[in-house]
């Protein structure tokens, strides 16, 4: 009897820590630009989505394998994390020393910051042009670039969804939405 009263003691406990872990966790997606979990999704179509795939260690830290298919029949895969400045970091398991800021989640309207700070033809100039409570955009300019500099790139995330392009439909946490 007292044998079964530890063993239930020790489910019910175990279930209320799951459970408590997975709303914090729904809790971190609804606060984040860009919600990190295995199975997300943004989907255009068929033949363009976005879908986090896995997790690899790159330099002993956490990033998640973004896999993308473009068009069809181009694929593309990187590897990104949010590090403890809020900062969405991209780098790979073949080069785990180079890494590219492609979004600081914690700057306000106006700051700057650069994608790798090597000024090559590889280094953005990154401007928060727009940010609010629910939303932030950056404006990429390959400032060092011979014939790029001056085209810019704006990239949007919506807190809670990530990026925000026309998707068709958006996977977060198992939640779909529809556009």
């Amino acid at each position: 009897m007292i044998k079964n009263n530890k063993f239930l003691s020790f489910i019910l406990i175990s279930l209320f820590i799951l459970a408590c872990q997975t709303k914090k966790d729904q809790q971190l997606a609804a606060d984040s630009f860009l919600p990190m979990q295995i199975g997300n999704l943004w989907y255009m179509n068929a033949q363009s989505y976005t879908e986090i795939q896995d997790t690899v260690r790159i330099n002993k830290k956490l990033f998640y394998k973004f896999h993308s298919l473009v068009g069809g029949d181009a694929s593309s895969t990187i590897y990104l994390r949010i590090d403890e400045n809020n900062k969405l970091i991209e780098s790979y398991p073949d080069s785990p020393l180079e890494t590219y800021t492609r979004a600081d989640f914690s700057a306000k309207k106006g700051d700057k910051f650069f994608t790798t700070g090597k000024k090559d033809e590889n280094d953005n100039e990154v401007t928060v042009v727009q940010k609010s409570d629910d939303q932030i955009t950056f404006s990429f300019d390959p400032i060092f670039h011979p014939n790029l500099k001056g085209h810019t790139t704006l990239v949007k995330y919506i807190k809670g969804k990530g990026w925000a392009d026309q998707y068709q439909k958006i996977k977060i946490d198992g939640v779909v939405y529809q556009n």
